[in-house]
């Protein structure tokens, strides 16, 4: 048993040793000619091939004669039978190449993404892999602009947006110091945005914003970060946490790119957030002073809506309630309204 098994292995075992050996001198191409088919040009296994390696060759040349008649079903079964049938062949990444491209061309998305993504998991080192990555890239942000996979090849099915987002994952997990890494997860956020998902379109644009600071693309991460905390402020009688965050964002944007196109837009948008916080003080001051007679929390919160945004209206309208605490607390008469400014209704209470 032992001598029939070393028999088998010896082939396997002699050119797993030159790979060993001779690292840098077994590069090798396919080359395809119509005349010859597919042939391994260079390298020192380029004259190696057993009785599977002309198996694989056969069908790799069944595969591209078809392709170019253009029978893609029938030169992709072909390039699929390689891989599945002979994965440790020069072949094979080839043969995933052309399937993934040819499923691509007859926007069969699903089965072309996954063949490029087996490319990738099993052949990390193909010349092809940054080509591959961005045509992954691709398949992604088609899906996540609403185009739709064809059934078979010919059949429109139903649109695939959140798969779009899962491949953006995918892109980013198999490349993340690639061009393509945070371009992934702009899309990404603006896929989360699409399905109102805004707590995850914001983690997205965290991740750009930290993982890739130096990135064409990190201005508009914190503009649309701003934008998005804006998004969930539902008032000044509501929490403020999405406003303190939507004002930081704001200011970082114009720290650290005050030359971009949004500036403007930027400084509009901290003033709506500075306005909505002191405002959002100026309720809360207004409720102790009002319906519980506590001054001092009144004159805490009035004194926060002036901090808050210091040279606006509502800091003025701050100081008037101040000195009508001040004057309350003293038992003197209330300042008279300020032009513009609705008088307190006094309170009445009814007997039943």
């Amino acid at each position: 048993m032992l001598p029939y098994l070393l028999r088998r292995l010896l082939p396997g075992l002699l050119i797993a040793g030159l790979l060993a050996c001779l690292p840098g001198r077994l590069a090798a191409d396919l080359v395809w000619n119509p005349q010859t088919g597919w042939r391994v040009e260079g390298g020192a296994l380029s004259g190696i091939a057993g009785p599977e390696g002309r198996k694989a060759v056969d069908l790799m040349n069944k595969g591209r004669v078809a392709e170019e008649k253009g029978s893609f079903k029938s030169a992709i079964d072909s390039y699929i039978k390689v891989s599945k049938k002979y994965p440790n062949s020069i072949y094979a990444p080839e043969a995933l190449y052309r399937a993934g491209k040819l499923r691509l061309a007859r926007r069969q998305y699903y089965d072309a993404f996954a063949a490029f993504q087996e490319l990738i998991s099993r052949y990390p080192n193909h010349k092809r892999f940054n080509e591959v990555i961005g045509l992954e890239y691709r398949i992604a942000s088609d899906l996540l602009d609403g185009m739709r996979p064809r059934i078979w090849g010919f059949i429109p099915g139903p649109t695939g947006r959140t798969t779009g987002i899962g491949y953006l994952e995918f892109v980013l997990i198999n490349a993340p110091y690639s061009d393509y890494a945070p371009l992934a997860l702009m899309n990404i956020a603006r896929g989360h945005q699409q399905r109102k998902e805004t707590e995850l379109a914001i983690d997205a644009l965290d991740r750009l914003i930290n993982n890739y600071p130096q990135s064409l693309l990190t201005a508009d991460a914190y503009y649309k970060l701003a934008q998005t905390h804006a998004s969930l402020v539902d008032g000044p009688y509501y929490d403020q946490a999405s406003t303190k965050e939507a004002i930081t964002y704001y200011e970082d944007f114009m720290i650290l790119f005050p030359n971009d196109v949004n500036i403007a837009k930027a400084a509009k948008g901290l003033d709506e957030m500075k306005r909505m916080l002191a405002e959002s003080k100026m309720k809360i001051g207004d409720f102790y002073f009002y319906k519980r007679d506590n001054y001092l929390a009144a004159r805490v919160f009035y004194n926060e809506a002036i901090t808050s945004y210091p040279d606006s209206d509502v800091a003025k309208r701050a100081k008037t309630q101040l000195a009508k605490v001040e004057a309350k607390a003293l038992g003197k008469p209330q300042p008279a309204a300020q032009p513009g400014e609705a008088p307190h209704k006094k309170k009445h209470f009814w007997l039943f």
